[in-house]
């Protein structure tokens, strides 16, 4: 570190920060590293691409949303494995649903803080019809079909969706139906998120609660849960059962 930082004119401790993420990266940087190391030109150019990116914020970083480093993980997750008791997850939820679940959790919001994250979940969705989506696994109880918003032409509008959703290639709707008995699971609400790079990227469990977001990467403990998921997957209607329930259901709130 401080041969490099000697033949640089810099000091280590600017050569330690760029080395361990802790500061960005100028081209002439990348020049003076580039030149120094002897890297060759189709090299130099792809670090230099990727500094440039690197200085550019990604949507949700901008947004103000205080749970950014959860969607910055859902963003480049390969496989999400989402389980809830409550609502409708997120990913699959209309404008209209995330409102108004988000006026029942948190009546102290403000409508523009509604928008403002409403307006999140939707840009959120897209990853499911990008150009590589994740797969996606959801797994819902059967009380979050019946537990509907006052207007019961938004929950009809949701359950429609539902059955939308599940026409994706990579997405996949079951319904924990309430004879299957207890569950495997105490929390009402956890993702799994798995990653194309395990060695530097391992699978996360990401836990919400109303005060506050846990996000568990111990080997031992995400295994818990992801033999609880599969568990319930077992215990869930299949996909073709789900999407007969939802439709029955969404037909039972009329027009």
């Amino acid at each position: 570190m401080e041969h490099v930082a000697g033949r640089l004119m810099v000091s280590p401790s600017k050569v330690s920060r760029q080395e361990t993420g802790q500061r960005g990266i100028s081209p002439r940087d990348i020049r003076d590293l580039a030149n120094l190391y002897q890297v060759n030109e189709a090299l130099r150019a792809r670090l230099t691409e990727l500094a440039a990116e690197g200085k550019q914020q990604a949507w949700w970083q901008a947004s103000g949303i205080p749970y950014s480093t959860y969607v910055g993980l859902e963003a480049e997750a390969t496989s999400i494995s989402d389980f809830g008791l409550a609502l409708v997850p997120g990913l699959l939820q209309t404008a209209d649903y995330a409102r108004e679940t988000m006026r029942a959790i948190r009546p102290d919001f403000h409508e523009d803080v509604i928008e403002l994250r409403a307006a999140a979940r939707a840009a959120r969705q897209r990853i499911l019809t990008s150009q590589n989506p994740p797969l996606f696994d959801a797994i819902i109880d059967e009380a979050v079909l019946h537990r509907s918003p006052a207007n019961r032409s938004v929950m009809r509008e949701q359950l429609e969706g539902l059955v939308a959703a599940s026409d994706l290639p990579n997405v996949s709707i079951r319904v924990l139906p309430f004879r299957a008995g207890l569950l495997p699971s105490s929390n009402n609400k956890f993702i799994i998120l798995t990653f194309k790079e395990p060695r530097t990227s391992p699978t996360t469990v990401f836990i919400e609660t109303l005060t506050l977001d846990l996000f568990v990467k111990k080997e031992d403990q995400v295994l818990i849960y992801e033999k609880a998921f599969d568990v319930m997957r077992e215990m869930s209607l299949t996909a073709q059962e789900s999407r007969a329930m939802i439709s029955s259901a969404a037909a039972a709130l009329g027009d």
